[in-house]
């Protein structure tokens, strides 16, 4: 395992500490998390204290069997990015990150389509997957006449890491298709919903995500499932056959406590056939894309990089 980004450690630590000092003045997620907090982490999307900005490049549009998406289109156009966007499969959204989405479009020279999927508790398991399918579904018969590539790509961050493993798998597995998604981007993922090592050791501390917000999380997305449930590959795909998947660009932070879900990943995929990075960003908690830091500006360059690339 290579760690990456060990200069900016300090940098990273120092904000990792007045993050945690913060969130004393916030509701804590604890376990699954009540109605209140959840309203407010759905009107604040991801991570910040205002709702985000949508920008007029973003047009909303449904696809296959009603699922909502929203895509960037720029000029120049090489490719085509299915976009899941992370929260717990309870909150986030496809407008959630429209400038990042919209750089990353630009830059990349990909067409961006974010999904907009269904969220638990009032959609849990298998409503966000179902509707991840059906996306990549209709960019598989669709992408060629609608952007004038068939170079499909797909990724996303946390739970929306998950749910793209989870749409490869069932692509494969329902549909016999594989090798229209060209390259998988998957950022501090969850693929062990019966919690690795890693999850279960991390503790209370006060970060984006800690081990009772993950457990919550999974109590929303899977009611009524136990530990042995949620290790069934259709829930957790690092239990899945992983062969036939494409290439992958698996990304974590040292002080997630999602880390062994990576690293695991990651060897898997690897022995699975097909060929892996792993990035490992020292001093980084779970989604720590979604602050101003050395460390992200470094990570959306090295996303931006690997996506423009990958798949030719």
């Amino acid at each position: 395992m290579t760690i990456t980004d060990e200069d900016c450690l300090a940098e990273t630590l120092e904000f990792n500490a007045q993050f945690e000092a913060a969130a004393a003045s916030r509701p804590p997620r604890g376990q699954a998390p009540n109605a209140d907090v959840l309203a407010l982490l759905r009107h604040n999307r991801l991570g910040g204290d205002t709702p985000p900005v949508r920008l007029p490049q973003g047009q909303d549009r449904l696809v296959a069997d009603g699922v909502k998406v929203r895509a960037f289109v720029p000029e120049h156009v090489d490719g085509v990015y299915l976009h899941i966007h992370g929260g717990g499969w309870a909150f986030g959204s496809a407008d959630g990150q429209d400038k990042k989405l919209w750089r990353l479009a630009v830059e990349a020279r990909l067409a961006v389509m974010s999904v907009d999927y269904r969220l638990a508790p009032e959609h849990p398991f298998p409503a966000g997957p179902d509707d991840c399918e059906a996306a990549a579904r209709w960019l598989v018969d669709h992408a060629e006449a609608e952007f004038g590539t068939g170079r499909l790509l797909i990724g996303g961050e946390s739970a929306g890491a998950h749910l793209s493993v989870l749409t490869l798998l069932r692509l494969r597995d329902r549909h016999g298709i594989t090798g229209a998604f060209r390259a998988a981007h998957l950022a501090f993922g969850p693929y062990d919903l019966s919690m690795t090592p890693s999850q279960r050791l991390f503790g209370s501390r006060r970060l984006l995500s800690n081990s009772d917000s993950v457990k919550g999380s999974y109590e929303l997305f899977t009611p009524g499932l136990g530990p042995e449930e949620r290790r069934d590959p259709e829930v957790s795909p690092l239990y899945a056959d992983l062969r036939g998947l494409p290439s992958a660009r698996i990304v974590v932070g040292t002080q997630d406590p999602l880390l062994d879900d990576s690293l695991f990943l990651a060897q898997r995929w690897q022995a699975a056939g097909a060929p892996v990075q792993l990035g490992v960003v020292a001093g980084a908690m779970h989604g720590f894309t979604l602050f101003p830091l050395t460390i992200t500006a470094r990570e959306q360059e090295r996303e931006r990089d690997f996506l423009a690339g990958a798949g030719r």
